[in-house]
């Protein structure tokens, strides 16, 4: 049987290893667990604005863990490029909304938070073919670059001891009594100490599988698809993410544009449709026609942990006492990350947190 760790992680995404980074902070000793390769399914897949789409329209409970990672993202970049050498890819470009028929509710959820707001000018509108209603321009909203972040956080815990097991399956989790002893791999036998449930869009499935009891909640977590496309473009066409209704065109430091995204309840079938692509590279070269002269050089799925009204899953099991889950955070997991995993950290080592964890547990009704 493998080392008894503090901590055991089961799902390697940006939930995991934020919670992993979480624990060695407060000085334990972690594993995380990927049944494939870190980081490559919902997490790699998303867009990566640090706000919420609309987030006026968000529950609060999703608001709560929004503002507070936003306040650490400044610093978990700069440390991470300071003890890894890797660019997050994390900036402040600005947000601009083209349509804002609630501005009213809008404006005062800005005010309310001290997020900086303007009405959007006509200026921005020079090379854009939309219909504006009340436009609005957030010029302090950041971006992190996906798979930068990930591998900035993937190296930094592993210059810091955590053990990562990759395409790795779980084939049993051994209980004695209310406590998981171990788990069963396909890589060996791994001593438990508490166990952390990390698993985005297969989260539920786990649960149903391995704690699938009357004194068992089982998370109401299902796969929401989402498809992306990239565009090859230049840094001076587009310096802003733009928000026109459903969709969104973010712009990369190097030129790249990401257009995005849809939802899409196909259970864990991530390939990507001929007809999404058409959808989205209309409704890019619609809103911005410069993109016609512009290659697309990806196209990609990816599978979002999705609850009922997008709150994550923040507790620890009710019965089995070494038992937490983080896990549920839809659309939002980079957005929430950051707090999430402080607050999970905070529930296990009777910390004092800053949120009030009664919106997250796993026993309530998402």
């Amino acid at each position: 049987m493998k080392k008894n760790q503090d901590i055991t992680l089961l799902g390697g995404g940006i939930i995991g290893l934020l919670t992993a980074r979480e624990f060695l902070k407060a000085g334990a000793t972690v594993t995380v667990i990927e049944k494939n390769a870190l980081g490559q399914e919902s997490s790699w897949a998303g867009g990566g604005i640090l706000l919420p789409l609309y987030p006026w329209q968000q529950n609060a409970a999703i608001n709560h863990l929004v503002l507070a990672s936003l306040a650490m993202y400044p610093n978990l970049a700069s440390q991470l490029f300071a003890d890894t050498g890797l660019d997050t890819g994390w900036r402040r470009c600005g947000l601009l909304i083209t349509k804002n028929p609630d501005l009213a509710a809008a404006t005062s959820w800005c005010d309310s938070h001290n997020i900086a707001h303007a009405p959007a000018s006509a200026d921005f509108f020079t090379q854009l073919d939309t219909q504006a209603e009340n436009p609005l321009w957030l010029p302090e909203v950041a971006q992190a670059r996906n798979p930068r972040l990930l591998k900035a956080l993937k190296q930094d815990l592993i210059n810091k001891g955590v053990v990562f097991y990759e395409n790795c399956q779980t084939s049993t989790i051994n209980l004695a009594g209310d406590q998981i002893d171990s788990i069963t791999t396909n890589l060996g036998k791994l001593a438990i100490n508490q166990l952390v449930i990390t698993a985005g869009a297969w989260t539920g499935d786990l649960f149903k599988q391995f704690f699938n009891t009357p004194a068992s909640p089982v998370p109401a977590i299902a796969p929401v698809k989402g498809q992306m496309l990239i565009y090859d473009a230049t840094p001076e066409l587009l310096p802003h993410i733009i928000l026109d209704g459903d969709h969104y065109l973010i712009p990369r430091s190097d030129g790249k544009i990401l257009v995005g995204s849809t939802l899409e309840h196909s259970q864990f079938d991530k390939t990507p449709t001929d007809a999404v692509r058409q959808q989205l590279q209309q409704f890019a070269t619609k809103l911005l026609p410069a993109l016609k002269n512009y290659p697309i050089s990806h196209h990609w799925a990816g599978l979002r942990p999705g609850t009922a009204n997008g709150i994550p899953y923040i507790d620890k099991h009710p019965e089995i006492k070494n038992l937490s889950i983080n896990a549920g955070h839809y659309r939002y997991g980079l957005t929430m990350g950051p707090a999430s995993a402080q607050l999970l950290v905070d529930l296990i080592l009777s910390r004092p947190s800053q949120i009030n964890p009664e919106a997250y547990r796993l026993t309530s009704l998402h």
